[in-house]
């Protein structure tokens, strides 16, 4: 899933031209959170502010090891990780409605490719790590995702790194989140339907997932 050009200096997921999903897509909706203590409600099922809060500090302790920075509260982390817990659920719900799912194998076989392109398991949690903003223990999770979004797209017939493929897994999951009548936390933003992403929050400190060569 991960390409390389010039010796492997850049990097790009196999969805390519949907990286801006992935870098945003907390599907939210109008209003708080359903139940106390939740950072974000889909389908009744919260996301608990506590369980972001251990995926910051997971990725942020992981970034720390690397030598990549100060330990600082850095803007936008939290709705980073916000974003993704919420978009592995409406990626799940939209293949769901499709009767399409991703298998243990599908992501064993997609993360052991690219563990071998870039020289073992070790250089591939390195740059999931620094070029994703993926610790090691959401590595299987970042995979799904990817290849979920992948295949909604390929169930129409497009490729996702196309503008078309792009069109059509914005659509399916803009579908997906409300169905789960998605709430998020106003602390964390609010959701635009359109762009099917999380608004008005501060920049992200991590660097931004690579978009197709």
């Amino acid at each position: 899933m991960i390409r390389t050009n010039s010796a492997q200096r850049q990097t790009r997921t196999a969805v390519g031209a949907v990286g801006v999903l992935i870098a945003a897509a907390a599907l939210t909706a109008c209003g708080g959170p359903a139940r106390q203590g939740a950072a974000a409600v889909l389908g009744g099922q919260r996301i608990t502010i506590a369980t972001v809060e251990a995926k910051v500090s997971a990725l942020r302790d992981e970034v720390d090891a690397q030598g990549s920075g100060p330990r600082t509260e850095r803007a936008g982390l939290t709705n980073r990780a916000l974003a993704d817990l919420v978009l592995s659920r409406v990626v799940d719900r939209a293949l769901s409605d499709r009767q399409l799912d991703i298998s243990r194998t599908e992501i064993s076989q997609a993360r052991d490719a690219d563990a071998k392109l870039l020289g073992g398991e070790s250089e591939l949690q390195r740059e999931l790590l620094l070029k994703q903003g993926v610790s090691t223990g959401d590595t299987d999770a970042f995979y799904r995702q990817q290849l979920g979004i992948q295949k909604l797209a390929a169930a129409e017939g497009k490729d996702a790194r196309t503008a078309e493929g792009d069109a059509v897994v914005r659509k399916a999951l803009a579908a997906a989140g409300t169905e789960l009548k998605v709430v998020v936390n106003p602390r964390y933003g609010t959701w635009d339907p359109q762009q099917v992403s999380l608004v008005d929050t501060s920049p992200d400190w991590l660097p931004q997932r690579a978009t197709s060569s």
